[in-house]
């Protein structure tokens, strides 16, 4: 989704929020239990742009009907590299209902679980407010 990768690359979280669906789900990519709706996945995406560093998307994919979408980006957390792909569902709306995140090595997802975590107590209270 082009308006994604945009948004995101920009740093431009208020298109970001205005492409989620109020009933989005994000799947993280360290944390076995899906997050439901806007508030908190806006507020982890936040979270995310955060502790991300150098973030880049290196290519995007799309099936023909249009709903799928499969953004791959490259990044560094602390001193660890890692890649990762954005798989993203669109509704007939046109908005994300379903983000899941999935990142390699191991020990890049290990990084980024830490850092997130740091950063959870952050975005609860951000998720709390919207």
């Amino acid at each position: 989704m082009r308006a994604f990768r945009a948004a995101v690359e920009a740093r431009d979280m208020a298109a970001v929020e205005a492409l989620l669906a109020e009933d989005v789900v994000f799947t993280s990519p360290v944390v076995h239990k899906p997050y439901h709706g806007k508030a908190i996945t806006a507020a982890i995406l936040r979270g995310v742009l955060r502790v991300f560093e150098d973030f880049r998307y290196v290519r995007e994919l799309e099936e023909a009907d249009g709903a799928h979408h499969a953004l791959v980006f490259a990044t560094r957390v602390g001193d660890r590299e890692l890649t990762g792909c954005d798989f993203l569902h669109v509704n007939e709306d046109g908005l994300i209902d379903e983000l899941t995140v999935m990142v390699r090595p191991l020990s890049g997802a290990q990084a980024l679980a830490e850092a997130m975590g740091a950063q959870f107590e952050r975005i609860t209270r951000e998720a709390a407010s919207a």
